[in-house]
């Protein structure tokens, strides 16, 4: 990472603290870890795919820790109940009076653990809190604590006994990740970390959850010139034109990669987005988003090969931001 003039100095080294903290015991993943920060700071939520056995639950728990933020886990099973996961009205004997009784979703990290195994139904309950940031419940809303971040795991779908997400919710998610298998020599680290016993205990808070609202607030303020947000609406269109796209990246998306993009560039420490920031955010914020033609999976095309044909064929802004 390169840092600049941005922010302060102990913000600069806090913020490379909380990489370092996390990357102890999630070895070899740093780029997924710094993208997970990404999300924090823009504000948005992370959908990460993989096989079992790879970090993901180890991940979102060393973020909690390492941010000092109240951590929840919520285990989808088939039969998990909308209730289940946001609350529900409970009758108290002593007020005569329904009282609201919190699920876990509220918290400030929550890890929604192999979400795709619960029924859409369940699923849908995650919608407005993904959005909106709060939980409706008998005509009352509620407002979730912030800052408000959802690390969602699932298996691949071929796996038996899962559901595929629909296109409304994975549309709530601001990126969508992928650990993968570590190298060799990165897969002896992780044998050296689990016998020499240091697992998530091992973890320590860097900073806290105002330091963390702090960074949300500083990287709006970071600009995105009226060329890159042009760059942004030709890639968003032509994923709704490409042939092999049955329907396309919504205005959400592309909200979302502006989004993304003012975070990285802010994490990097600038005060402008680049080209270069878009280009690397593509992937992991427009992929899920896409829904291909079922000709296009007969090919063997799928959303990751669509995105950067299209970002090969879109010209990049040249102009220099204002400095």
């Amino acid at each position: 990472m390169r840092f600049g003039e941005v922010t302060p100095p102990r913000t600069t080294e806090e913020i490379q603290q909380v990489l370092d903290n996390v990357a102890k015991v999630v070895v070899g993943k740093n780029e997924a870890i710094f993208m997970c920060l990404v999300a924090v700071v823009a504000g948005g939520h992370v959908l990460l795919e993989d096989v079992p056995g790879v970090g993901k639950t180890l991940l979102v728990r060393a973020l909690a820790r390492t941010l000092n933020c109240h951590f929840n886990r919520i285990q989808f099973t088939p039969d998990l109940l909308p209730s289940d996961v946001t609350g529900t009205e409970i009758y108290n004997r002593e007020t005569r009076q329904f009282e609201f009784r919190a699920g876990p979703i509220f918290a400030q990290i929550v890890l929604a653990d192999e979400i795709n195994r619960t029924s859409p139904r369940t699923q849908s309950a995650l919608l407005e809190a993904l959005e909106e940031h709060t939980v409706s419940c008998d005509g009352t809303t509620h407002e979730l604590p912030s800052p408000f971040f959802v690390l969602a795991t699932q298996n691949p779908i071929e796996y038996e006994g899962t559901y595929a997400l629909p296109e409304a919710q994975l549309d709530r998610f601001l990126m969508k990740l992928s650990l993968g298998y570590p190298t060799p020599d990165k897969e002896q680290d992780v044998l050296r970390a689990a016998l020499s016993d240091r697992g998530i205990e091992t973890v320590h808070s860097v900073v806290n959850p105002q330091a963390v609202l702090a960074w949300q607030v500083a990287a709006r303020q970071v600009r995105v010139e009226e060329n890159l947000l042009q760059y942004i609406v030709e890639i968003i269109t032509k994923t709704r034109q490409h042939p092999d796209v049955f329907l396309g990246v919504s205005p959400r998306g592309g909200v979302a990669l502006a989004k993304a993009a003012r975070a990285l560039a802010w994490l990097e420490g600038r005060r402008y987005v680049i080209p270069d920031d878009i280009k690397r955010l593509l992937i992991p914020v427009l992929s899920h988003r896409l829904l291909l033609h079922s000709h296009a999976h007969l090919n063997r095309r799928d959303e990751k090969a669509i995105i950067e044909q299209i970002a090969r064929e879109t010209p990049v802004p040249v102009a220099m931001p204002r400095r």
